[in-house]
């Protein structure tokens, strides 16, 4: 039963998104996190950045990671080929009827429209992501030189994600460092005042 879900649930999407990988994420977002409960908005963040950073598109990655994580490796294979197969179809029947087909100006004007809609809806998911992610001016400020980086540079997305990966390691790193050096101090100095307590009870 799980694998007939999940094989309907990609075919479902895959069959009524356009626009692309990035498209599909507020649609897996809303089946895999809020309708069938299966993973965290926080998991959903990390799957996002995993399958961005691996080759392939974003959403056949992330279409096999969440068919893993419920189903193993045959969930992992109906996931894939329930979000592959709407697009094999339909672009399987569109070459077959390619030059008539991209002539007709009302399906010129539908998917000017439809690129519109998917702007919004892309929008929409980075928001919810953002809402998420942890609120602090270093996780702003690397939020800000990615856009940056992707806006205004040729550098591939894939090295700004490598690059956030980074630098979020060797900050969170120094930054846990610190902490427990500075939890090991208050302990030592908690340490000293009831050893000197001690003292001070047996001198009386």
């Amino acid at each position: 039963m799980k694998y007939l879900k999940l094989f309907f649930e990609f075919f479902k999407i895959g069959l009524f998104t356009f626009g692309g990988g990035l498209s599909m994420i507020p649609f897996i977002q809303k089946s895999v996190v809020e309708k069938n409960k299966w993973m965290s908005e926080d998991e959903m963040i990390d799957m996002l950045a995993i399958s961005e950073s691996t080759p392939g598109p974003i959403a056949i990655n992330c279409a096999t990671f969440v068919g893993y994580r419920v189903g193993k490796i045959r969930g992992a294979i109906l996931s894939t080929l329930g979000v592959v197969l709407p697009s094999f179809i339909i672009i399987l029947i569109i070459s077959l009827f390619y030059e008539k087909f991209i002539e007709v100006k009302v399906i010129k004007w539908a998917f000017l429209g439809i690129k519109a809609g998917v702007a919004a809806l892309i929008l929409n998911a980075g928001l919810k992501i953002l809402k998420k992610t942890e609120h602090n001016l270093f996780s702003f400020a690397i939020m800000l030189l990615a856009i940056e980086i992707a806006l205004f540079t040729s550098i591939h997305t894939v090295f700004v994600i490598i690059f956030g990966l980074v630098v979020g390691v060797v900050f969170y790193s120094l930054l846990y460092h610190f902490d427990k050096k500075k939890e090991n101090k208050e302990e030592n100095e908690e340490e000293s005042i009831e050893t000197e307590e001690g003292d001070n009870i047996w001198n009386i």
